[in-house]
């Protein structure tokens, strides 16, 4: 298995793609082989990716009520889930805790809704805050709006977002398991739409919601198909009310192979660690960095809180990786 590992890792850093059973095959690395895999992983990451670690902070900006049946969620209106519950924040609330994100060294700060999609009041509060952080800190904007319009896209990206995140959450073959409320191809439809007004798109899934690990890899081969910027990694914090509260989680083992895996899959493509690391991952979080991963969401997720960015760029430093999301001049 080691020289298989190491015959993968020289097709990628020669340029080449590896497909779908020889990614399937990597999933056979065993414990003892992690570090090997975690190896030819680093070496694809600083030869693609270099030596920097983004971070992106979210805010979520309305919260509760959503309609959507995704079995994760504590705050779809289907459970008994209890999460706080507010309608469209105010946009000086948003812009200020923007502020606090760009006064860290923040890059990214991601505006987040709950529901389907937005009403013409909600998003035209969006559009307003958005120009306001614009025009008022260093940062890039993205948006987590649930399904667009083209008019909504357009009105986004006239606006000043940069990214658009809309994950997929898992396979094409787990996603009925996981939501009915929506199709898998409505996500994709969406993403398409965003891809073609030019804004840069950010989608992925979580690991731990009951698929195998072939399922998860599937996922990211499709992520590789429609080209997208940025892989979100969540690793499913169980929320109790919903029917995925007593679902065991993955071991820190495991998922750091899976993010190894996915920095062979797609090696030019920002990996970034999301909900449910601290829990899931617990002391093997700057190891995924050493197995692929490049960027963060630091300072709490949208019904669960982090740690703070302080111990996040501490921990970055102590990789001796660097703080940006810009390449270095070559």
């Amino acid at each position: 298995m080691n020289n298989y590992i190491r015959n993968m890792g020289e097709k990628v850093l020669g340029g080449e793609k590896i497909t779908f059973p020889e990614a399937k095959k990597l999933l056979e690395t065993e414990k003892k082989a992690i570090v090997d895999i975690m190896a030819v992983a680093n070496q694809v990451r600083h030869r693609f990716m270099e030596n920097r670690v983004g971070f992106c902070t979210i805010i979520n900006a309305k919260s509760g009520r959503c309609s959507e049946d995704c079995k994760f969620c504590v705050q779809s209106s289907h459970y008994k889930g209890e999460c706080k519950t507010y309608p469209m924040l105010e946009v000086e609330e948003i812009v200020r805790a923007a502020k606090k994100a760009d006064e860290k060294g923040v890059q990214r700060f991601s505006i987040v809704s709950s529901g389907r999609n937005l009403g013409t009041r909600d998003f035209e509060k969006v559009v307003k805050t958005t120009k306001k952080i614009r025009q008022e800190t260093r940062l890039e904007v993205d948006c987590s709006l649930g399904i667009l319009s083209e008019d909504q896209v357009s009105g986004l990206r006239q606006a000043g977002v940069n990214r658009y995140h809309h994950n997929l959450e898992t396979s094409p073959s787990f996603f009925e398991k996981i939501c009915t409320t929506h199709s898998l191809s409505e996500k994709l439809k969406t993403i398409q739409m965003v891809k073609k007004n030019g804004l840069s798109i950010c989608s992925g899934g979580i690991i731990g919601l009951g698929e195998t690990s072939e399922q998860w890899i599937e996922m990211i081969f499709l992520l590789r198909e429609i080209e997208v910027d940025c892989i979100p990694v969540n690793i499913l914090d169980p929320r109790p009310g919903t029917p995925l509260e007593n679902m065991a989680p993955p071991s820190p083992l495991e998922i750091i192979k899976l993010i190894s895996i996915m920095r062979l899959i797609v090696p030019d493509t920002e990996i970034r660690l999301a909900g449910g690391r601290e829990i899931n991952l617990r002391d093997f979080q700057a190891t995924a960095f050493l197995a692929g991963a490049t960027g963060m969401i630091v300072g709490g997720y949208l019904t669960t809180g982090g740690r703070i960015i302080d111990d996040d760029l501490q921990m970055i430093n102590d990789l001796g990786l660097r703080f940006g999301e810009q390449k270095d001049q070559m």
